[in-house]
């Protein structure tokens, strides 16, 4: 028996091919409008000229006492300030851990009655704030994305300790170079109109390699591009004194700078 399709004169039958490929093509550009409109890009870019409260968030392991320093600092400096409890003490999931940054920053926008958020996210902390910029519902309330020493392209700690069964959780699977989490994540920019800016130490030796910090479409300068004789690791990045003065100045409502070697001095004093 023959199908309608080829009942058709062979005119008619280029006709519906032409027509249907047409609509096939209609409902794929359909498909990735509407993926990327929940994925929070189509929205309205919040006001860069005003700075709102900030949310710090710790790395693997949660611990939030590694952040308290650079929170006083903050603190000191004007800025309301929330270190955000993750779950699972950071150990689980990264996007249930972005999930957790959102409801936390809804909590603060209420209090606040802020129209955004600043968030700095340090070391995993980082890649959990990412995620929440680009695949939660950061887009639309946060303004500023700083990230330090983050893994953003994944760290060879993490690689080594998924040979070993049962030292490495989830979220310290998805932190293993091309991990499916990040491999995602490479392909997905800022939002547009969230200004972001990733620092980094040359002497990180959990982040290996330390390059893995730098974004193509982000400033990501090291700290010893500002200040060569910097020796601080990875653990010191939030308490290091010139480094909190980078997020500070990179926080305000004018562009994020851009420093040379000449700022050293002034950060650091």
């Amino acid at each position: 028996m023959l199908s309608r399709l080829d009942r058709l004169s062979p005119a008619r039958r280029r006709f519906v091919l032409v027509v249907a490929a047409v609509l096939v093509s209609l409902a794929m550009v359909v498909g990735v409008v509407a993926l990327t409109a929940l994925r929070g890009r189509l929205v309205t870019p919040v006001d860069q000229g005003t700075a709102g409260p900030v949310l710090l968030v710790p790395g693997y392991g949660g611990s939030a006492a590694s952040l308290q320093s650079l929170a006083t600092r903050m603190r000191q400096a004007g800025r309301d300030v929330t270190v955000v409890d993750l779950p699972d003490r950071a150990q689980g999931d990264l996007t249930t851990q972005s999930d957790a940054l959102g409801t936390t920053a809804a909590q603060v926008l209420a209090r606040t009655g802020a129209q955004s958020v600043d968030v700095v996210g340090y070391s995993a902390g980082g890649v959990v704030a990412r995620l929440w910029a680009t695949e939660g519902d950061g887009p639309g309330k946060i303004r500023r994305l700083v990230t330090l020493g983050s893994p953003l392209h994944g760290t060879d700690v993490a690689r080594l300790g998924t040979l070993v069964s049962g030292t490495c959780p989830t979220a310290c699977q998805q932190l293993a170079p091309d991990s499916p989490v990040l491999s995602r994540l490479d392909n997905e920019p800022l939002p547009t109109g969230v200004l972001g800016l990733s620092m980094w130490t040359t002497s990180d030796e959990v982040v290996q390699p330390p390059t893995s910090s730098v974004e193509d479409d982000v400033p990501s300068p090291s700290v010893q591009s500002v200040c060569a004789g910097s020796q601080v690791n990875h653990g010191g990045l939030p308490n290091d004194r010139v480094v909190q003065a980078m997020v500070l100045e990179a926080l305000g409502t004018g562009p994020i700078p851009t420093w040379a070697p000449g700022d050293c001095g002034r950060l650091s004093s």
